[in-house]
């Protein structure tokens, strides 16, 4: 597991970006999918919030993190799953981490979805990309796959 890549968010998508897309979802407006991840702070316990953008693929849904191991991988990790939140509609969830291995056609297939949002995250590889280079880069992606019903709240 590839711990130390990040790709820290640049100023517009902190402050407008990332901020538009929770309004839409906390008003119950989703983006092609998207939707509002709630995760319980490993430290704080204080619930935690980030747009996120799911994938459907092979009967089973995921969460990818193109920008790596960031503070919503590290919450998810330790509490093994949270909310996916639309409007008044919070779904709980829990996650299974996928091996690296494993990531290949989950993250081509996000790629080929998401392109548009997030392709540039990829560092050189997209939806065109070998199964051996897909999984070279794998470690640098965390990729859950959900598992429902989550936790209680």
């Amino acid at each position: 597991m590839n711990d130390t890549r990040y790709l820290r968010p640049g100023w517009f998508t902190r402050t407008i970006a990332n901020r538009i897309m929770e309004a839409l979802a906390r008003g119950g407006l989703s983006v092609r999918g998207s939707r509002q991840l709630a995760v319980r702070g490993r430290t704080s316990g204080e619930w935690r919030t980030v747009p996120v953008n799911p994938l459907t693929f092979d009967g089973d849904r995921y969460l990818v993190a193109p920008r790596g191991t960031t503070d919503w991988v590290r919450n998810i990790r330790a509490a093994g799953g949270g909310e996916l939140r639309l409007g008044g509609r919070a779904e709980a969830i829990s996650v299974v981490e996928l091996a690296d291995a494993d990531k290949a056609p989950v993250i081509r297939a996000y790629i080929a979805q998401w392109k548009a949002e997030v392709g540039r995250l990829f560092d050189g590889i997209d939806e065109r990309s070998s199964d051996a280079e897909l999984r070279a880069a794998a470690a640098g992606f965390p990729a859950f796959r959900i598992v429902e019903p989550g936790p209680a709240r």
